[in-house]
């Protein structure tokens, strides 16, 4: 269960931000002074802390400069009034996660929270690889293989994770590029420092420049701050960009000069600033082919691929199947609190005949539905997903209802219809999920079996809004406070 610390002197505030940010799922703590709060920070180890800047006993900064000492991994939200946004900005510029401005949106906040504790996930749950774990390892994340591709994977792992290079990590969507990505960081020398995870396909293309390198006020319509980029914060750490391939063209050229330099500038911004971070890089697109479309820049591609990982897609590793489940399967016990000792010859061979376009991804979401799915011990055909077990007429008014849209379209002449049929599904699903999950973003993505980044991405393509599946609460905004 992750946990949040909160650091601010007004008793109001710490009740507010108490009672939006604790549930089921998440524990909080609290201290009224910079000293008590070090000492939660030592003893409560915290997954992520709500710092204001104005404390009695100590400056914000300096709290800051202390809990970075004591675990430079740990994200800090700075909570600043207007007048102490200097102060918030100098925390970015050494490392702080993000600030935010009084009176606190608390939307906003519970977003950035979730965001905090994802990355603190990533950065300190051990990513390992080879067989399956025993049920004894739980902290762990895994890769999980022992067909001759993978061993392949591991070798390269561990010849380039201790070399300060750029590295390209190449597959399709769910084979485990974040996992390799975070393997390579925590057994890089830099594993003691920040690891930041973008998606540049879940960013829209004109936020994108600015979330890796930060802004300047005044550069563009609602930049009403500075704004420090991840390049910037990831000093001395490294930044892992997932599908790099989405980079529009000026971004391309920026983040080129930073491969060539470590320098770059803000959006609307002149002064050259200098930045220490190794890049790992992945997309599931041919770069290659991009390149000679004119799409991706031929200098960046020779720069991300100095060294280069391609995972194979799973269905060129059938006998990693069994091992995979054994690992999902226990996953899902522990998380769903079932005791499922394993599956039946028939459910095995129908997974094993499954040629899994989703990769693994789509294997651990299968075990998970089976495991909610059974009533006993064993997993049978019976417990797995539809398209898994090839029972899709099993549910035939969804499959005619798809059919008749894709009839409908063909008459309209349209030349889009993938888009429009992904984007009918994909509308139905999210609006049933949220509605079920009451607007809980962590609740939801964790029902689908994608990240919160995914679902935001998801939600802002298909223009929905979380308003109306968020259960009415009483707290509303906490009030600015003069200090």
């Amino acid at each position: 269960m992750p946990k949040i610390l909160i650091i601010d002197d007004e008793p109001g505030i710490l009740y507010s931000l108490e009672t939006a940010l604790e549930r089921d799922t998440t524990t909080v703590v609290t201290a009224q002074t910079a000293r008590l709060g070090l000492a939660a920070v030592a003893k409560e180890k915290p997954d992520a802390v709500i710092l204001d800047v104005r404390l009695p006993d100590m400056s914000g900064l300096d709290a800051f400069d202390r809990i970075r000492e004591s675990d430079p991994r740990l994200p800090v939200i700075i909570v600043t009034a207007h007048g102490d946004t200097e102060t918030a900005i100098e925390a970015m510029k050494r490392g702080a996660f993000e600030y935010l401005l009084k009176p606190i949106d608390l939307h906003q906040l519970d977003d950035l929270v979730g965001k905090a504790f994802e990355l603190r996930r990533m950065q300190a749950t051990p990513t390992l690889f080879g067989e399956a774990p025993g049920e004894t390892i739980t902290d762990t994340d895994q890769i999980v293989g022992r067909c001759a591709a993978m061993q392949e994977v591991y070798k390269a792992i561990g010849r380039v994770a201790s070399q300060d290079v750029t590295v390209l990590v190449l597959g399709e969507s769910g084979t485990g590029k974040e996992l390799v990505a975070r393997a390579i960081y925590q057994h890089s020398k830099r594993a003691n420092k920040p690891f930041l995870a973008i998606n540049c396909a879940a960013i829209p293309e004109a936020l994108l420049e600015s979330e890796l390198f930060g802004h300047e006020k005044g550069a563009f319509t609602g930049a009403d701050r500075q704004r420090v980029g991840k390049f910037e914060q990831a000093n001395g750490g490294t930044i892992f960009l997932d599908e790099i391939g989405d980079m529009s063209a000026p971004t391309q050229a920026k983040v080129l000069r930073l491969l060539q330099d470590q320098q770059f500038e803000r959006v609307g911004g002149s002064t050259t600033i200098q930045t220490n971070a190794r890049i790992v890089a992945a997309t599931n697109q041919d770069l290659q082919a991009m390149v000679a479309a004119g799409k991706f820049r031929q200098d960046l591609f020779y720069r991300l691929n100095s060294f280069t990982i391609q995972i194979p897609p799973l269905r060129e590793r059938p006998g990693d199947i069994g091992p995979l489940v054994s690992y999902f399967l226990s996953t899902a016990n522990r998380k769903l609190e079932k005791s499922v000792r394993g599956l039946d010859a028939a459910a095995l061979a129908a997974l094993e005949a499954h040629p899994w376009p989703g990769n693994v991804r789509e294997l651990q979401n299968a075990i998970r539905y089976a495991v909610v799915q059974t009533v006993g011990d064993v997993l049978t055909p019976g417990c797995l997903p539809p398209s898994v077990r090839g029972g899709l007429m099993a549910r035939p008014t969804a499959t005619l209802d798809v059919l008749a849209l894709v009839a409908d379209l063909l008459g309209t002449g349209s030349t889009d219809i993938y888009r429009q049929v992904t984007q009918s599904v994909d509308r139905a699903l999210l609006t049933t999920i949220l509605d079920h999950a009451h607007g809980n973003q962590s609740q939801a993505s964790e029902l689908l079996g994608i990240s919160r980044t995914t679902l935001r991405a998801k939600l802002q393509v298909l223009g929905l809004s979380l308003e109306r599946h968020v259960r009415p609460v009483d707290v509303g905004s906490v009030p600015a406070v003069d200090k």
